[in-house]
């Protein structure tokens, strides 16, 4: 009965913190900004980790069923 909800979440998380890393990644690539008006190197750090947090989040998730 808990399974639905946890397998909700870590199926969000994942979708979020994929697209998250996808698009950090590709931002870096093409040499754009990943956040206006903040240091390229700090942005990409900080949606980098954001994106690996909730990753480790899914899998944490998915793991509990």
């Amino acid at each position: 009965m808990e399974s639905g909800p946890a397998i909700f979440a870590g199926v969000v998380f994942a979708l979020f913190g994929a697209g998250l890393l996808a698009w950090t990644g590709t931002r870096l690539r093409r040499r754009e900004p990943v956040a206006f008006g903040v240091s390229r190197v700090a942005s990409a750090a900080v949606a980098s980790l954001a994106g690996t947090l909730a990753l480790s989040l899914a899998a944490y998730c998915l793991t509990r069923l």
